[in-house]
């Protein structure tokens, strides 16, 4: 399963090197919005919805009876206090919100790590990990698709050790999830940068200079006019990512390029969630005051029926 992944991986980075030259490369990591909905609790609560279960968990619920609904609700809130002391606090719903919002990782790490933990010991080694990805790959070594595969596995190695904070070089689900998705995790945002870096700086001197910059996500191909976008994207160089002003961009300024500190979508949501359920205002929410609200949270049967006639009155 995972030499099946690597080798999508590989299409999709030839598809990007073959890709028309007025395509853009988005390298930019970018928190996804919790809904495609708009806010707008008069008009109805689907926004908040998608945003406490995620769309695809949000239609689900539209399908049961309010009965059930409540139920399941109440289960959930069980899940989001983590610390068991009776109270869902801002931070736990902020968290459960980053969760559901990024269940799909969690998934791939599931899919993954039943490929990976060959002697299945609760654990993903270093070594079983290459073995599954890199084994056969490496047993030829002139592939004719031109990759270079010791040098990945070299990259891969370190990205690994990155993840494994005891240093024991076998991970646990979690540290495997960091090594998957390193943009997820404030530790390994270093390691995304590095490899960002080494991604772009084809002089190796280890900065980002306006023609590396540049080249990354544009090739001219012969066309004798950039784009607008791309004129843009020079302006934006010298303006803004080379804050320095030295001509090119080092760590930092590539870290605050590709890493923006955006505004903090799940924590704002969950403050509003609080707010709206918070009888008693003491600033923490039980689970008979989230049940109570349950029509902020999730959706039934009776709220999709009601939303539906809404929806058919303003046709």
């Amino acid at each position: 399963m995972r030499f099946a992944w690597l080798l999508l991986c590989l299409a999709v980075w030839a598809l990007c090197g073959s890709a028309k030259p007025t395509e853009r490369k988005e390298r930019v990591v970018r928190e996804a919005p919790l809904s495609t909905r708009e806010h707008d609790d008069a008009q109805s609560f689907d926004y908040d919805h998608d945003a406490f279960l995620g769309a695809d968990e949000a239609k689900s619920f539209d399908q049961l009876t309010p009965e059930e609904s409540k139920e399941r609700l109440g289960k959930i809130v069980g899940k989001i206090d983590e610390d068991g002391d009776g109270f869902v606090t801002v931070e736990e719903l902020k968290a459960w919100i980053k969760f559901a919002q990024k269940r799909w990782i969690y998934e791939d790490v599931e899919r993954q790590w039943k490929g990976h933990d060959l002697n299945e010991d609760g654990l993903v080694s270093w070594e079983e990990y290459k073995n599954a990805t890199y084994g056969y790959i490496l047993d030829d070594p002139d592939p004719d698709d031109g990759f270079n595969y010791k040098q990945m596995m070299v990259r891969d190695e370190r990205r690994f050790k990155m993840a494994d904070k005891d240093g024991d070089l076998a991970a646990t689900k979690e540290e495997f999830t960091a090594f998957l998705h390193p943009e997820e995790y404030d530790y390994m945002k270093d390691i995304v940068v590095q490899e960002t870096m080494e991604d772009i700086d084809k002089n190796g001197d280890g900065f980002i200079d306006l023609e590396e910059y540049i080249g990354d996500m544009y090739s001219q191909d012969g066309d004798a006019d950039e784009p607008e976008w791309v004129k843009t994207e020079r302006e934006q160089f010298v303006e803004f990512r080379d804050k320095n002003r030295d001509g090119k961009m080092d760590k930092e300024e590539t870290k605050d390029w590709i890493l923006p500190s955006d505004y903090d979508h799940a924590e704002a949501e969950a403050r509003h969630l609080v707010y709206e359920s918070d009888q008693d205002k003491d600033g923490k929410l039980t689970r008979e005051e989230i049940v109570d609200k349950s029509d902020l949270f999730v959706g039934s049967q009776a709220t999709d029926f009601g939303e539906a006639l809404v929806r058919h009155d303003e046709f």
